[in-house]
């Protein structure tokens, strides 16, 4: 059974720090990549940050270029997001991601988790 747990979301301050994960199990981690997405209230689901499959390749959305890092544990099996410098825009559900072309995309996600950005 492939899950997707991420952990790690809470309440911050503007300018704060949250460090997320995400624990994969039943799937082949190393082989698929990695994405961390977001929603905010009343918007569309977008791409935060996404790693190769062997931590090599990171890309980042421009918004938070400077202030988030992804990264990779493949022998744990888990991804890392690293926000710091957070604002007040930051505040969404954000959703880990996996996924793996082979002739078609397959791809699994989280059930997200909340950050709430507030003074």
């Amino acid at each position: 059974q492939v899950q997707l747990v991420e952990s790690g979301g809470g309440l911050v301050q503007p300018g704060g720090s949250l460090r997320l994960s995400c624990a994969a199990s039943g799937f082949t981690f190393s082989s698929y990549v990695m994405n961390w997405y977001r929603q905010a209230p009343g918007k569309e689901r977008e791409l935060v940050a996404a790693v190769t499959t062997a931590g090599r390749g990171t890309n980042y959305a421009d918004s938070v270029k400077g202030r988030f890092t992804i990264s990779r544990d493949n022998a744990k099996k888990t991804v890392y997001l690293q926000m710091n410098n957070l604002k007040l825009e930051d505040r969404a559900v954000y959703y880990c991601n996996a996924k793996r072309y082979s002739g078609s995309y397959l791809e699994y996600w989280g059930q997200g988790t909340q950050i709430t950005v507030s003074s």
